[in-house]
């Protein structure tokens, strides 16, 4: 087991009140394994991801659980100790490529950066037109890697000069650079055309494939997760609501959560009239008692709206819903 999430609550202050944004979460990822997390805006999947490097902001607390990665807690180093595992054990491959890439430098001086503070071999050395050499044929490497184009011409360039494709390829190359143990892939294709997404994560696989990591693949799009996962976990106000083998998930999903986010996705291979999920995700600054999608699921129970759902083994998927059990 690479890393295993259990029980993580998260808690924003804000001034409206305290927003519990995690509500025990739990789930855990192999090495070499590809999980897809999914769920509607809100649900807690970039919470989750910035809790696991601890990059939560200041008005966060992590009130309780654990994040054990490699067989050690996250949640107990400190933070010199967190900065040593990330980007060269958890790298991180964020949203939107144009926040991402600071504007005032060229793109060589952004790569070589992160090689030169980061990884061991170009560290150790003490001449340092010499680490200058060797990270930037390191860089040109890995920008072949991803199928950049004329990868020497594009570290010269200003992140301005890049179109967003290229730009998400420059953060792939740098995420797998220093070939971490897990990969965090947080809506990396979401600001990508359709035809840019399907080559980036062609080129996500490929490399994942090669160095046998480990990929947490955040994302809403359901057929992402069929093309790309091996399991599945589905959130919904801060909890993992189901979690299984990708096909019995997406397949045979039992959670009605999950159900209603198969019938709301539009299908190429036949003719289906889609249905949406009736209402919003909750306020987490009130969160509704029991399970919280009570207020929205046709199949609710009187026992549904006063305690939380306890996790069942349910034909090979775990499902927290009292349809399947759970006193």
């Amino acid at each position: 087991m690479l890393l295993s999430v259990r029980d993580l609550i998260v808690e924003f202050y804000t001034y409206r009140g305290i927003v519990h944004a995690l509500n025990g979460v739990s789930f855990d990822l192999d090495k070499g394994e590809v999980l897809g997390l999914a769920g509607e805006t809100g649900s807690g999947k970039s919470v989750t991801a910035f809790s696991i490097q601890r990059l939560l902001p200041a008005n966060a607390k992590i009130v309780s659980g654990k994040i054990v990665f490699d067989g050690v807690d996250l949640l107990e180093l400190s933070e010199e100790k967190m900065r040593e595992i990330r980007g060269q054990r958890i790298a991180t491959i964020f949203q939107d490529p144009h926040t991402y890439l600071n504007p005032v430098f060229k793109i060589e001086r952004q790569f070589l950066d992160v090689l030169k503070y980061n990884d061991p071999e170009i560290k150790a050395l003490e001449n340092k037109k010499e680490a200058e050499r060797i990270a930037f044929e390191k860089a040109v490497e890995m920008l072949k890697k991803v199928k950049m184009p004329a990868p020497e011409r594009v570290l010269k360039m200003y992140p301005h000069e890049l179109s967003g494709g290229m730009k998400q390829r420059v953060l792939l190359a740098m995420a797998y650079s220093l070939t971490p143990d897990l990969i965090i892939a947080d809506e990396a294709t979401t600001a990508l055309d359709v035809t840019i997404q399907a080559q980036v994560l062609e080129i996500m696989k490929e490399l994942q494939k090669e160095k046998n990591l480990s990929v947490l693949l955040i994302t809403h799009d359901l057929g992402v997760i069929a093309e790309n996962c091996q399991k599945a976990a589905i959130m919904y106000a801060g909890r993992v609501v189901e979690i299984g083998d990708v096909k019995k998930v997406l397949i045979s999903p039992k959670h009605p959560y999950t159900q209603g986010l198969l019938k709301a996705l539009p299908r190429t291979d036949k003719e289906v009239e889609l249905v949406g999920i009736p209402g919003t995700v909750p306020d987490l600054v009130n969160p509704p008692t029991g399970c919280a999608f009570n207020l929205r699921c046709p199949y609710a129970k009187e026992i549904c709206r006063t305690k939380v759902p306890p996790y069942t083994l349910e034909e090979g998927s775990t499902v927290a819903c009292y349809l399947y059990g759970g006193k």
